[in-house]
């Protein structure tokens, strides 16, 4: 699947006029631990099914290795680590969400990927400020009925010295 994200501006969100005046976000909707994530789909190139990684020494933490797709090497980045959430150990239904940010393809390992969403632009709150936070990954939240969706801003989420790593590893 070929990203888009090009035509409409690298942070543009996926939008689509649903009525006159309602704009419509399309978002990718993953699980990491208990909470539920969207992540704008004009960034996601494609998902697969969870595989075997091949470690990079002295990598951080969050890196969890790097993979061959199509002859490209990707790097893999645990959400899970890049959180500060427990491990879990690996099952069925843990997915690597393939992205593009700032020119580099990489891999987001997810718990599990639960659908296309389709949200009212109107529906997103910006994200609380409960206090000074060192990064910002987070651009909204959604309301999905009695749901609330976290929405990741992909760029955030790899800034500076991270993204500096992800792109050494892609080589």
């Amino acid at each position: 699947m070929k990203s888009n994200h090009d035509k409409l501006g690298e942070n543009s969100l996926a939008r689509e006029p649903k009525a006159a005046h309602e704009e419509v976000l399309q978002l990718v909707g993953f699980q990491v631990g208990a909470e539920e994530f969207g992540i704008n789909i004009l960034r996601v190139q494609e998902i697969i099914r969870a595989q075997q990684l091949t470690r990079v020494p002295n990598s951080p933490e969050f890196l969890e290795g790097v993979m061959n797709l199509r002859g490209k090497i990707i790097p893999v980045i645990a959400l899970r680590k890049r959180f500060g959430l427990e491990e879990a150990p690996p099952d069925k239904q843990n997915r690597i969400v393939v992205v593009e940010i700032q020119g580099t393809v990489l891999g987001f390992v997810v718990d599990a990927v639960s659908e296309v969403l389709r949200i009212p632009a109107d529906t997103i709150e910006p994200p609380p400020r409960l206090g000074p936070v060192e990064r910002e990954y987070v651009s909204g939240v959604g309301k999905l009925g009695d749901r609330l969706l976290i929405l990741l801003d992909a760029d955030r989420l790899m800034d500076g010295p991270e993204q500096a790593l992800a792109a050494a590893a892609s080589v």
